[in-house]
């Protein structure tokens, strides 16, 4: 039987290739439940949670010395009134012990109407006819309302904390994308308190699930090549490394369109290089909801407040790191924060390209109204002219800047994002951009990606004389850093003093040895 990488739902091990997800945990979930503790368990959206909870719920099954019971809350997301949530939930759990063929009795004398109750009640009774104890894992525990979660964790606190007394569950885990912080904020809209009950205090410990690391890429790939032959080549699996940090569905969602797509299932074919680039380009290309919902996030004021000045390459002292949103976002798996400079980065090049192109998508599509701007005069011999292509892009901004700046919510980051968008024609003509935002660079950088050329650009707002001197010697260290002797700075005026003849112009220098293009817009 042909084995899928797997792009939709859980895994397992019949129908798809897969890595243990319990050794991507970063904690000892045995010991907690030894010790009768209640945890979280958070990571971004599609990153193996839920095959995480199912391999966990059947090893302790098997075991033998606990009930466990996986349960997800999705379903309960739109209910808001804990008068019809918490009965959703009992009956929820009612038809997994079922499904799961757990022990029978649960909720059998059930008073739906006592929906204060309901939740502790049911689960005490059920507890106290069991001969071993229980453990339950809550999935997507935090698309519950804000009503129905008040309610519902403190019914699961007042079970704990008189479990000395009376029988309760032995081990919950509340398991979703959010970490504990987000659901504490949730439950205090305004003001609002849990007040005493407040169920966060029992809570023992919150883990995340870590991204794939480069051998657990390889050993997926493996996997396939050993069931079919067809063979990912090193190089191959390095680039696909890079640009998806390891992000499960990405690394699954790549690796699924070269070989079923790109190849025809044609298992004779090398998986290389340029198969998994055109594999992400259709990806990114198709929007798929994966993406969809993660950049519907960009919208998120909380979000808007950590992504624009890392768009912009700002000081990271501007964000405050331990804030609610900033935690927030990286939960999200939106941004990262590298090892060793401690820099904020997008989460991976995938999500950086997917990020730009979401932000500036309706202009993209105005873009191609613009015939004189689709023509592509800046290739010449299989190389690019950025001379001509930049002196293209100051014609097209001293025309539509001011239109187009208008309609950004992103209205400080407006000029990167709209050179993005008119150099995504080159991305369209078979090239690559290699897009390099952080907090602290005090930049951004670009790199045009054609054939064998490579084509640095360092974009500025024009923030004095000694902020563009020290543009030099950033552009020089990234023309190095991409083995090049020339490359471009574009810098944007934002003076509304200016006439447009003062902005625009083209300088050429050298510094260091090396050609330097300053195009003024």
């Amino acid at each position: 039987m042909r084995k899928l990488f797997n792009i939709a739902g859980p895994c397992n091990s019949q129908d798809h290739y897969i890595i243990d997800a319990t050794r991507r945990l970063g904690g000892e979930t045995a010991k907690l439940i030894e010790e009768k503790q209640y945890f979280v368990i958070h990571a971004a959206r599609q990153s193996g949670k839920t095959t995480l909870l199912l391999e966990l719920t059947d090893k302790i099954k098997a075991e033998g010395k606990y009930h466990a019971l996986y349960c997800s809350l999705e379903g309960m997301q739109e209910i808001k009134e804990p008068k019809e949530g918490l009965p959703a939930i009992v009956k929820k759990i009612k038809l997994e012990l079922k499904t799961q063929k757990l022990p029978n009795g649960f909720a059998a004398d059930a008073d739906y109407g006592d929906f204060a109750n309901i939740l502790k009640g049911t689960l005490t009774d059920y507890c106290e006819s069991l001969e071993k104890p229980l453990v339950i894992f809550f999935d997507e525990a935090d698309c519950l309302s804000n009503g129905t979660l008040i309610s519902f964790l403190r019914q699961l606190r007042d079970g704990y904390v008189s479990r000395s007394r009376i029988p309760f569950v032995q081990t919950i885990a509340l398991v979703g994308m959010r970490n504990i912080r987000d659901y504490k904020a949730r439950v205090r809209p305004e003001s609002a308190t849990l007040g005493s009950a407040s169920p966060f205090n029992i809570v023992s410990e919150s883990m995340t699930l870590r991204n794939f690391k480069y051998e657990e890429v390889t050993e997926l790939y493996s996997q396939h090549t050993e069931l079919t032959g067809q063979v990912f080549e090193k190089d191959t699996e390095e680039f696909i490394f890079e640009q998806t940090q390891g992000q499960p569905w990405l690394v699954n969602a790549v690796a699924r369109e070269c070989v079923e797509k790109i190849c025809n299932l044609n298992y004779s074919i090398a998986i290389n290089k340029e198969m998994a680039l055109t594999a992400i380009h259709n990806l990114i290309q198709q929007r798929g909801t994966h993406f969809d919902s993660l950049m519907e996030r960009l919208k998120e004021e909380r979000v808007k407040s950590i992504i624009e000045p890392m768009l912009l390459g700002k000081d990271d002292s501007e964000i405050n790191k331990t804030s609610d949103d900033f935690l927030y976002t990286k939960d999200l798996g939106l941004i990262r924060q590298e090892e060793k400079t401690r820099r904020v980065i997008p989460a991976n090049q995938i999500y950086a390209e997917t990020m730009a192109r979401a932000l500036n998508l309706n202009t993209q599509e105005s873009l191609m109204k613009y015939e004189k701007y689709e023509i592509p005069n800046y290739i010449k011999g299989g190389k690019i002219d950025v001379k001509i292509l930049l002196s293209d892009f100051q014609a097209f901004w001293r025309e539509n800047s001011e239109i187009w700046e208008r309609v950004y919510e992103y209205k400080e980051a407006a000029p990167h994002l709209i050179l993005m968008a008119f150099l995504q024609r080159v991305i369209n003509g078979g090239g690559l951009i290699q897009r390099e935002f952080a907090l602290g660079n005090q930049r951004v950088d670009l790199c045009i990606v054609y054939k064998d050329g490579k084509y640095p650009i360092e974009l500025k707002i024009d923030r004095g004389e000694g902020y563009i001197k020290k543009g030099y010697s950033q552009l020089l260290e990234y023309m190095d850093k991409c083995g090049v002797s020339e490359g471009s700075m574009i810098i944007f005026d934002k003076n509304p003093g200016k006439s447009w003849d003062d902005r625009i112009f083209i300088r050429e220098e050298l510094q260091n040895g090396k050609r330097v293009m300053l195009f003024g817009c």
